[in-house]
């Protein structure tokens, strides 16, 4: 009877450190991480509407590293999602997927009050942005 109970003891205690394991690594209050975009071409401060880094490997590699940064623990490593937000390697490619891109980037994405994808458009810019975008064009799939 004792090893039952320390069965039931030691399982529950197993439950509640993933639950709040799982809850630390999901969404959470996450503070963006800033990118060095200095080696990309100026774009200017108005938000282009097509990419102006479309394969361009620098932006590539800048692209990566920046998603890695702030993508991938809600969109998952190399744009593949686990289910908590949208598989990225699905987005249309060119100007067709640029402009949903660009306005989920810069605005998030809320609905009846509850914020899905901050905004981070302010936060990290538009090279930083156009950048992420150019990486994620290498790994489209159909």
């Amino acid at each position: 009877m004792r090893n039952i109970g320390r069965m039931l003891l030691l399982a529950a205690t197993g439950v509640a450190g993933l639950s709040v394991a799982s809850s630390l690594m999901a969404h959470g209050n996450v503070t963006p991480q800033a990118v060095d975009t200095s080696a990309l071409p100026d774009i200017g401060e108005e938000w282009l509407q097509h990419n102006p880094y479309r394969g361009n490997a620098e932006a590539v590699k800048i692209g990566e590293s920046a998603y890695g940064q702030n993508c991938a623990r809600c969109h998952g490593l190399d744009a593949e999602s686990g289910g908590i937000a949208p598989d990225l390697r699905y987005l249309e490619v060119g100007d067709s997927g640029d402009e949903w891109f660009v306005q989920r980037y810069q605005h998030g994405s809320s609905h009846d009050g509850k914020v899905y994808m901050p905004p981070f458009g302010d936060v990290l810019g538009q090279k930083t942005g156009w950048a992420i975008r150019a990486w994620l064009e290498t790994k489209h799939q159909e």
